[in-house]
């Protein structure tokens, strides 16, 4: 009885998780979209460094005021060595999800964002000359050839939104190749992750900002009929980026890997369904033909690590499978599961 009510509590505590993690996901990426369209505040470097201001308060709270997250102790010169440049490609990989969102529809966005994987294999494979078992390859397939469907049936196909999507997913790759040599013997969480990089981000973003979009601020401020409303909505954005975070770190700690993975997937649906059902934005049959083809190959290449990574010790495998929960993780939100934008 009480073996049946723990797994009773098991299945309700994941199912809770990811619930939870949809929603800051799904919400986070409708409020970023609605900054840009409906509120016209075009300025996705300031909407990326209100994020990471936010995140880096948030941090800071729950690990040093309300000690919910042990610290994890980096010495001063591994930070400027180490979590600087991983900082950097995190900047770079925020701002690029928020340009993208200002051109292209959410659902255009996150389709291409899926294609992470396949960009990750191939730089691995070119640059470091991993290798890689033949079925990793045959599980990319499907992925590039539903990214191909998608972009090419899009209706509201913009260039530059599609290449700051396409390039983030290589800021994403190379943030992921980086971390396995530069953060070599530190075992990040994502609000440790958050609380090193984020005043770094800050720090790299808001001279940019400032210089490239205060002009075009203060003009908004001014002929905005009701700005203080809306720097509301914009800081709550940056908020519930934080809170994102967080709910990775539950997400990660109840459930398993496969479970993680398909989750992942279908989070990338429902936010594709719940921005159109918000935005209207016009979906061809082929181009939803092409992203559930894109969300089934992502699918596919999650089970096929996991079963690479359950292979006997000797037999090869891909480099660095994971072997356990917290390393599915990635270092930011953002896909998430650098969904975090």
């Amino acid at each position: 009885m009480e073996e049946g009510l723990l797994c009773q509590w098991s299945v309700f505590r994941s199912l809770l998780a990811i619930l939870q993690w949809w929603g800051f996901n799904v919400t986070v990426i409708i409020i970023n979209k609605w900054i840009f369209q409906k509120l016209d505040f075009k300025f996705p470097l300031s909407v990326s460094c209100v994020h990471f201001i936010c995140s880096s308060i948030g941090a800071f709270i729950v690990i040093k005021v309300l000690k919910l997250k042990p610290l994890i102790v980096v010495e001063a010169e591994d930070r400027w060595k180490r979590i600087f440049p991983m900082s950097f490609v995190f900047c770079i990989n925020i701002v690029l999800g928020n340009v993208s969102l200002r051109y292209i529809p959410v659902s255009f966005m996150q389709t291409i964002k899926s294609f992470t994987p396949a960009t990750t294999v191939v730089l691995q494979w070119l640059v470091w000359r991993k290798y890689f078992d033949w079925r990793i390859w045959a599980s990319l397939v499907p992925i590039v050839g539903g990214i191909l469907l998608t972009s090419i049936t899009e209706l509201s196909f913009n260039m530059l939104g599609f290449c700051a999507a396409l390039f983030g997913c290589l800021a994403t790759s190379t943030k992921t190749i980086l971390a396995e040599s530069l953060l070599h013997g530190y075992k990040f969480d994502s609000i440790n992750t958050v609380y090193y990089m984020a005043p770094f981000a800050t720090m790299i973003l808001g001279v940019p900002a400032v210089l490239l979009e205060g002009n075009g601020i203060l003009d908004w401020l001014h002929t905005h009929p009701n700005p203080w409303s809306a720097l509301v909505i914009i800081f709550s954005s940056g908020v519930l980026a934080f809170c994102l975070n967080f709910s990775i770190f539950y997400v990660i700690h109840s459930t398993t890997a496969v479970t993680f993975n398909v989750a992942g997937n279908l989070k990338v649906a429902v936010a594709v369904l719940v921005s159109w059902l918000i935005f209207r934005n016009p979906i061809s049959a082929s181009n939803a033909i092409g992203c559930g083809i894109t969300l089934l190959g992502c699918t596919f290449y999650g089970y096929v690590r996991h079963i690479l990574s359950q292979q006997a010790p000797g037999t090869p495998r891909t480099p660095r499978t994971p072997r356990g929960r917290m390393e599915l993780l990635p270092l930011v939100n953002n896909e998430k599961l650098d969904d975090k934008v």
